[in-house]
């Protein structure tokens, strides 16, 4: 029995009438390989509909076709096809009959084709997906995650949801495995089977073993619930991420039984206002991201090794937790969270039944998030990664006492469900109240300052502009009575209360409700340091999710520096060609900006000081930062500046006086914190060379960092992520490509054109760099450094060598290989989750 990937022999075309077909007046379809993206590689425009929300990209409806050959002996089968996520309002068709839809663009979702499908003969397989208008983001479209196919006994193993593993009594004696499995009998007879779990430790020893019978009547679901004990178990943490499979074999309907594996981990969750969150008995302080679901270059595509890069680098940039923003999560970055240890808070939506967009997933809301909230929980259950759900994303119902029952239907499906995890709900205050227009002027520092703000914001920004056009403003009605009254019942539902930029509120919250728990679901970059003071001084707020952890396409230019004189300057948005909101700690291609460093030192992580110089091209004109801003600092002792130009620094240390060596001279030494909490800042002279910061604590050094300016023949410093790969679908190689000098100092200020070039078993997926406004696309196989740096995703087509090179003007060219090898059917560490294979008799 068997689930196999079903994403190869695709096609793809803009979606036209059945009557353009008849004309001829139709596009052929283009040959893809799943997951793929159908927006990425349209041209952008000023004028599109998306406009800044959607990073300008156009719209679009989409029409995947693949075929399905289906054996006589497929008769007696259950057959299914798994789609991961179809953005958006897909329609399933086979041999040209509709069978299906999911409006959830990010809803998982398994179609039955029983009964559909024409045995011993070519099947035609269809699906349609569209957006317009839709999200205040870029989504992508199309078939963007991946899909499976399942061949299975007329009685078989539920696809979504059919193991369900939960740790209900943890010591270090012995943990209570508890298992659940669902049985469906799809078939015409009665049937019984044998269902045996066996529990294997992360060294594959088998621990824990129980087999059971069950009767399944015919069209009809049986269940079996199993009760194990795992001695001296090996808790699952985000420091040893420890991982168990539960091996489920059912027999007694083929000669081949099903196994299923099913990874999970045990850990035990508490939660009080004294003590926090806790994790086997441990507090922990969740360091949290929000993040997008786009991978940058790459588009919406959702690439099993890019989602795992991700989680990589935001757990080594001091993340220790991600929220899912604003819709369920990728299987392949629950996967990649369950193996690195990086805790998750997944969203389900973005709006209820009140829209944010035209066209957005509130016209099927009302009949749908029933599904969609099923569909989330099954794909989330056994993932130890997962300890919170939220059930939305700043709503505007949470301030309205009869729309706020929505929150109510939610949450108590969600515990039907599930009862091991914790709910919470990003509420955002000013969004709770923003129809009450009257009362809002009320709340304001004053009635003429707020018709101000208003009318600012419908004319430019919306939300997003009133909220970070000035602090005391925010501050004041997020804090004031209209909102408290207004979210009372709305915060009353949750396990954990969500305030998306209501740090002003923790304080509250505590003298208030002595028993509530808060957590900082989205909050402003610009604050992290008086926010983190505040969750480390306070026991119940938990943490601090930052907007964003790493930049995303959409919502452009929400995070630039606004300077004087730009065309933009006025304007909450940044204008065409802006691509990416420039707000996180990293780039689009996983490069951490210098506010990472600011806030991995914030978080006490870091000891050394982090040296940023601001732009010099840029000195001396006025600008302005947002909520969501940071400087145009850049790490980097290398400018094309005259001699003598002054030059602004800023020194982020946990010290308390830093000191700059230039050329092996004192040149200047000021306390830390003048201007802001673990910020030293400086204007000195330029001079090439190398400068030198040092950090005191009490007149002793306690840390250095060193910058050296770049000189001689530029060389492209290329390097894979891996020397091997297998041949699967989820399968990437990341190229960092860099422009240095021999001694490996970053040249940044001599941007060029670079040029990739794949040769042999693989091919260029994606090639771009982290500039935030640009006019170039990523499908090209070539593309402008940025700050002389680049990133090219490979991607292995056959078995055999990939041969990549990559050069440029005026620099030495690179190499590499890449060796593609045979899938094991694995993942690192772990059995891939929820995976079938067949046994011999």
């Amino acid at each position: 029995m068997t689930r196999s990937p079903f994403n190869s022999n695709w096609s793809y075309r803009p979606k036209t009438s059945i009557f353009a077909d008849v004309h001829g007046q139709s596009s052929a379809g283009v040959s893809i390989r799943l997951p793929h993206d159908a927006i990425i590689g349209l041209e952008r425009r000023a004028d599109a509909p998306s406009g800044a929300g959607g990073a300008f990209f156009p719209d679009g409806a989409f029409e995947y076709l693949t075929t399905l050959d289906v054996p006589l002996g497929w008769a007696d089968k259950h057959v299914a096809l798994e789609f991961e996520g179809v953005y958006r309002d897909a329609m399933v068709y086979v041999n040209g009959a509709f069978i299906a839809q999911r409006p959830n663009g990010y809803a998982a979702f398994v179609v039955p084709l029983d009964g559909f499908l024409e045995y011993g003969a070519e099947n035609t397989i269809r699906v349609d997906a569209r957006t317009h208008a839709d999200s205040r983001w870029y989504t992508g479209a199309g078939l963007y995650r991946e899909v499976h196919l399942w061949v299975t006994e007329r009685v078989h193993v539920a696809e979504h949801g059919g193991v369900r593993i939960t740790t209900p009594d943890v010591d270090e004696d012995r943990a209570v495995v508890a298992v659940t499995t669902r049985l469906d009998n799809t078939g015409t007879l009665t049937r019984t089977a044998t269902v045996i779990t066996e529990i294997l430790a992360p060294n594959g020893d088998v621990v824990a073993a129980e087999r059971s019978p069950v009767t399944t009547l015919p069209q009809s679901t049986g269940v079996i619930r199993q009760r194990m004990y795992v001695p001296h178990p090996r808790l699952w943490n985000v420091d040893t991420p420890a991982l168990y499979v539960a091996r489920t074999t059912v027999e007694g309907i083929s000669y081949d039984p099903e196994v299923r594996h099913t990874s999970f981990g045990i850990r035990k969750l508490q939660l009080d206002p004294q003590n926090g969150l806790r994790i086997n008995g441990d507090s922990v302080k969740l360091r949290g991201a929000c993040i997008h679901h786009d991978n940058g270059i790459l588009g919406a595509a959702t690439f099993a090794d890019a989602e795992e890069r991700r989680i990589k680098l935001l757990k080594e940039a001091g993340f220790n937790a991600i929220r899912s923003s604003h819709n369920p999560i990728s299987v392949a970055m629950l996967e990649a969270c369950d193996r690195l240890g990086m805790l998750v808070m997944d969203e389900t939506f973005d709006m209820w039944a009140d829209s944010k967009s035209p066209f957005d997933y509130s016209l099927a809301f009302p009949e749908w998030w029933e599904r969609d909230v099923e569909a989330m929980v099954a794909v989330d259950f056994n993932h130890p990664s997962v300890i919170i759900y939220s059930i939305g994303n700043e709503i505007p119902e949470t301030g309205h006492a009869v729309a706020s029952q929505w929150g109510r239907k939610l949450t108590e499906k969600i515990r039907e469900l599930d009862d091991t995890r914790f709910i919470t709900n990003g509420i955002n205050g000013f969004v709770s109240v923003l129809r009450d227009v009257p009362a809002l002027t009320e709340a304001a520092t004053s009635e003429a300052a707020a018709a101000s703000s208003l009318e600012a914001a419908a004319a430019d920004g919306g939300v997003n502009a009133l909220m970070g056009s000035d602090d005391d403003f925010m501050d004041q009605l997020v804090g004031s009575p209209l909102v408290t009254a207004a979210t009372a019942e709305s915060f009353a539902l949750l396990d954990i209360v969500g305030l998306n930029y209501g740090d002003v509120r923790y304080q509250m919250e505590r003298d208030a409700h002595p028993n509530r728990i808060v957590v900082g679901t989205e909050t402003f970059p610009s604050r992290i340091d008086r926010n983190w003071k505040l969750v480390t001084e306070h026991p119940h707020v938990i943490g601090d999710f930052t907007w964003s952890g790493w930049d995303y396409l959409g919502e452009v230019g929400v995070g630039r520096v606004k300077y004087a004189g730009d065309a933009d300057e006025d304007s909450f948005d940044g204008a065409f060609p802006w691509l990416t909101s420039w707000s996180a700690d990293l780039d689009i291609t996983g490069h951490r900006r210098p506010m990472s460093y600011y806030r991995e030192t914030v978080f006490g992580l870091r000891t050394d000081p982090y040296i940023a110089v601001r732009r010099p091209a840029n000195h001396g004109r006025a600008f302005t930062l947002g909520q969501w801003s940071w400087t145009d600092a850049v790490s980097s002792w290398s400018w094309k500046a005259p001699t003598g130009s002054p030059m602004i620094l800023e020194v982020y240390s946990d010290a308390d006086e830093i000191e700059l060596q230039l050329n092996d001279h004192v040149v200047a030494r000021t306390p830390v914190g003048t201007r802001r909490a673990l910020v030293a800042d400086f204007e000195i002279p330029y001079e090439p060379g190398t400068l030198t910061a040092v950090a005191f604590q009490g007149g002793i050094e306690v840390g250095r960092s060193v910058l050296r300016t770049a000189s001689g023949p530029t060389l492209i410093d290329a390097r894979a992520d891996k020397a091997t790969t297998p041949l699967r679908d989820g399968a990437l190689v990341f190229v960092a490509i860099e422009l240095r000098d021999a001694d490996g100092n970053l040249v940044n200020d001599a941007d060029r054109p670079v040029s990739v070039t794949v040769t042999g078993a693989g091919s260029l997926a994606a090639l771009g760099s982290g500039r935030p406004r640009t006019f170039e696309r990523f499908d090209q196989h070539t593309h402008s450094s940025y700050d002389g740096r680049l990133l090219a995703a490979i991607r292995p087509d056959s078995i055999g060598i990939i041969n990549i090179t990559v050069d440029a003007t005026d620099a030495t060219t690179s190499a590499i290989q890449i060796d593609v090898l045979p899938d094991n059917g694995a993942l690192p560490i772990t059995v891939r989750p929820d995976s079938l294979e067949s046994i011999p008799a």
